[in-house]
Parts: C-alpha cells; sequence; structure tokens
C-alpha cells in the first residue's frame, strides 16, 4: 500500500439539485451514481466500475444562504487533519468546516489557502481500502488538478509546507506568467497558474478522463451543461475543455482526439 499522504484521495460535488446532477454526470463521464445510505444524510457515490470516484450531497443552506455556487471539491490525505487545519489558519488561510468525524469514513476537514481556493482536508479511517491514485489517462477517473492561484509563488510555497508538494516541469506562458506543475516523489499531481482576470476568485479545478474529447463536449451540450473554453490541445498532446455543469459548477475534461 502506497503512502498516499499529499495526494488528492476524494472529490465532492455539493450541488442544488443532486438528482439532476447525478443524470448529467452519468451521461458526461460514463460515471455510474450510487446511494451511499449514510444515516441521516442523502450523499450519493460517482462509481466506475466497481470503484467508487467521487461523492454528490446537498449544497448546505448555509452555503447557500452565504452565496456559495455549486462547487467541486477535492480532498487531499493528511497524517493530522487537526495539525493540518491548524497550519493552514496559522498561515493566513480560513477553516470553513472545522475537523469533524465522519463514523467509518474519517475525519475531515474543509479549508481555503490564503488567497480564497478552498479544498479538503482528510485521513481515512479505512487508509488500505482507499482508491489508489488513477492511472495517466484512465476513463472515468480524476487525471489532473489546477489551480487557478491569485499569486501562483506564494501558493505553491503555501501547499508545499502544507502538504511536502514539489516543483515539477514549469512553463513560461508569456502574459499569463508561469504554469507550474507539482506532485509528490515520481508522481505529478497537476499544475498552478495565476488566475485569469475574468476568474472572480482563486480556485481549484478537477479534469475527469473522457477519452475522445470531441465527443465528450457533444454529450456536454446534448446533457444542458455550458462549454467556457475548448476544446483546445494543451502541451503533451492532450485535449481539455472547461464548463459548467445544469447547476453552475465549475468542470473539466480530459481527452484526445
Amino acid at each position: 500500500m502506497s503512502n498516499l499522504n499529499g495526494r488528492f484521495v476524494w472529490y465532492e460535488l455539493m450541488t442544488t439539485d443532486p438528482a439532476a446532477a447525478r443524470g448529467f454526470y452519468s451521461q458526461v463521464v460514463g460515471w455510474r451514481p450510487v446511494d451511499a445510505q449514510m444515516p441521516g444524510t442523502d450523499y450519493w457515490l460517482f462509481s466506475k466500475g466497481e470503484q467508487p470516484v467521487a461523492g454528490l450531497m446537498n449544497l448546505p443552506e448555509d452555503a447557500r444562504k452565504m452565496g456559495a455556487p455549486p462547487t467541486w471539491i477535492g480532498y487531499v490525505a493528511v497524517p493530522d487533519v487537526d495539525a493540518a487545519a491548524a497550519q493552514v489558519k496559522a498561515k493566513g488561510g480560513t477553516v470553513y468546516a472545522p475537523p469533524t468525524d465522519i463514523p467509518n469514513v474519517g475525519r475531515f476537514s474543509v479549508v481555503a489557502d490564503p488567497q480564497g481556493a478552498t479544498l479538503g482536508l482528510l485521513k481515512s479511517a479505512n487508509p488500505e481500502q482507499e482508491p489508489q491514485p488513477a492511472q495517466p489517462g484512465e476513463r472515468g477517473r480524476i487525471g489532473w488538478h489546477e489551480l487557478y492561484a491569485g499569486n501562483q509563488a506564494s501558493a505553491f510555497d503555501f501547499y508545499a509546507g502544507l502538504f511536502g508538494w514539489e516543483k515539477k516541469d514549469a512553463m513560461d506562458m508569456g502574459e499569463m506568467g508561469v504554469y507550474q506543475t507539482f506532485g509528490i516523489g515520481d508522481t505529478t499531481l497537476g499544475g498552478m497558474m495565476n488566475k485569469p482576470p475574468e476568474a472572480p476568485v482563486a480556485n481549484w479545478h478537477y479534469y475527469f478522463n473522457v477519452g475522445n474529447i470531441d465527443e465528450a463536449a457533444e454529450r456536454v451540450k446534448s446533457a444542458g451543461g455550458q462549454i467556457v473554453n475548448g476544446p483546445m490541445e494543451v502541451p503533451g498532446g492532450d485535449f481539455i475543455l472547461m464548463g459548467t455543469d445544469p447547476q453552475g459548477a465549475f468542470f473539466a475534461l480530459l481527452g484526445n482526439r
């Protein structure tokens, strides 16, 4: 069992219409929705075959009142959730959901980095049952994690201190600054860049592997989603598109032609 600390181990969609979202992502990504049967809460899983990939729940009422839109959130494994949440706060970040136990699942917290990008922290109660990280390009899994940062350089320093992330390749994007990929050990997890001016806040987004990108784009449209950007080719020969689902949650797809 490889040590998953510092890696993304879970993803969750908080939305205003879980039933509609189940239909949308089933059609677009090919996931199978499964009722998690968690007592007292309406929680669903998106599965690829038998493998749970992500969770799905109602956007909490207090978040709606604060004007929070439907959103995807990724969780990074940490050895000690309380210590990590305290470190986030000490470094100028925010703790939205204090460390909390979920019976038989683990301990989690929802935080934001000092620039406002939201992320989850998780220590699993059953680390041996944790899904192994996806193979590159594996259909139906999350293949890339990207941060639109207020300031890429200081964001990297924050996450390096929190999770032990290391710099991988860097790419100069001219006026848009540097695209800095990051990872842990020999695994590249994703990239960070300064957010484009039209992005209102710093945010994380997650790329779902879909195979043929043009077919996926058609599925987004026919399922009622909006394509915001793409499909476009990225270095390495993959293709991406960014979109919003019918409830307004931002997502991204990674594929080929």
